[in-house]
């Protein structure tokens, strides 16, 4: 389940355009995914200007429920650009799928066919789906290279390209059927487009920089002249101080209450709700507020506080800062502030696993992982992490979807009984709360 909105490049019949695409995100019990459009229109712009005029415009779209939408339209004009991994040439997919079957191939044709089953569906296309519900061999790319090797991988493959040479002009009439491009205001595509251009001068100086620097140590190193080689171990104390600027600013210590303590809050959100607790490290060993391996959970901030302040016995209570925690919460100084990266997303884990590696948020599974891990080593279980070996189905799956390289073997669908694995996971996990 992703949170946010990313911008795509779809290569057309006449070019490119550029659209949104928001990946599967909930809305209480409802699951939505969406690409920018109203009604059955899919927007798409000659140029990202224009879709950054558009996103700014205030003009009612299918993504204006998105809980990230109102957060998207104030981000500056280059943030819409797409990254390389989002740009989806259409037209040159029977060129691609008639090519031999390397890993770097693959991995684009399954982007690729990805992205347009996506469109078929929120769409509603139906050429777009009887192409893949009636070609199950089209399921065959997601796997990587193990399908396609040998005599009978050579036969499989060249399945995949008759089936998309015969049918893909008729997938691409259906998608560019429904393409439209709104009008949007031409003073705010020109301020957009000033936006880009200032965006890619200082991008482009900041690699003539860089540039410079690489050029004026390789001259360093060839050159014997004294002065020279004071002011260019001048340069290079400059460069040093910067570097360890960098690296002060990048690990400079916490100052904050928590940060002194060595104590997170951190918030947990599974399928009943939102709970809130504590947990630090000792020696790398995790440790939460709670008690044999019971995770003590509360609904609110001020519950939190307000149980610290009672003197109970916890785990916690061993740690030598933890008397700090308890004098705030029983002053009412206690502030219980929560960071992104000490929030935990549960629900729609194991969905988005049946779907697939490719449809996982990669950040949300990573944490809910890390959280799982935790918990268990809290509760001195070792099931998790034996579920979660490479050696095991789930695990390899896991491992994949969170380094999804190139040259690796994908795990094969469907993920039925991985989404189950992690499922069990996640009620086990659950069953270690106690609410309070």
């Amino acid at each position: 389940m992703a949170s946010d909105i990313v911008p795509i490049e779809l290569g057309l019949t006449d070019g490119p355009v550029y659209t949104l695409w928001a990946p599967r995100w909930r809305d209480g019990e409802d699951e939505w995914e969406a690409f920018l459009g109203l009604d059955d229109d899919l927007y798409g712009f000659s140029s990202v200007a224009e879709l950054v005029a558009f996103a700014r415009s205030g003009a009612a779209n299918d993504l204006d429920d998105h809980p990230a939408w109102e957060a998207l339209t104030t981000l500056p004009a280059e943030a819409f650009a797409p990254r390389d991994d989002r740009s989806f040439d259409l037209i040159s997919v029977p060129e691609l799928a008639a090519e031999e079957p390397t890993p770097e191939v693959i991995a684009e044709l399954e982007d690729t066919l990805e992205i347009v089953s996506l469109i078929g569906e929120v769409c509603e296309l139906i050429d777009v789906t009887k192409f893949f519900n009636g070609n199950p061999v089209l399921g065959t790319v997601r796997i990587g290279t193990r399908n396609f090797e040998g005599r009978e991988g050579a036969e499989m493959w060249h399945k995949v390209g008759q089936i998309i040479g015969r049918k893909w002009d008729d997938v691409i009439d259906a998608i560019e059927g429904v393409v439209s491009t709104p009008e949007v205001s031409s003073s705010a595509t020109a301020t957009a487009e000033q936006e880009l251009t200032a965006a890619a001068e200082k991008a482009a100086a900041l690699a003539d920089d860089e540039d410079d620097l690489d050029s004026l140590d390789a001259d360093d190193d060839l050159d014997t002249d004294d002065d020279l080689d004071d002011e260019a171990e001048d340069a290079g104390d400059a460069d040093l101080a910067d570097d360890e600027a960098e690296e002060d600013e990048e690990f400079e210590e916490d100052d904050s209450f928590w940060g002194q303590v060595g104590i997170d809050p951190i918030k947990i959100i599974t399928s009943d709700g939102e709970y809130y607790t504590l947990r630090c490290y000792l020696d790398d060993n995790p440790v939460f507020l709670g008690r044999k391996g019971t995770i003590f959970v509360f609904d609110s901030e001020g519950a939190l506080a307000r149980y610290l302040a009672d003197d109970e016995e916890t785990d916690l209570s061993e740690v030598s800062t933890f008397d700090e925690v308890r004098v705030a919460a029983t002053d009412g100084s206690l502030e219980v502030e929560v960071y992104d990266d000490n929030v935990y997303v549960l629900p729609g884990i194991g969905e988005d696993i049946a779907d697939g590696p490719r449809r996982i948020d990669r950040d949300q599974l990573d944490l809910a992982v890390e959280l799982l891990l935790d918990s268990a080593d809290f509760a001195d279980d070792s099931s998790v992490r034996d579920a979660l070996r490479p050696t095991t189905p789930l695990g390899f799956f896991v491992s994949y979807a969170l380094d999804p390289q190139p040259r690796r073997l994908a795990p094969s669908g469907p993920f039925d009984n991985e989404a189950e694995a992690w499922r069990a996971l996640e009620h086990d996990f659950e069953d270690r709360l106690g609410k309070k």
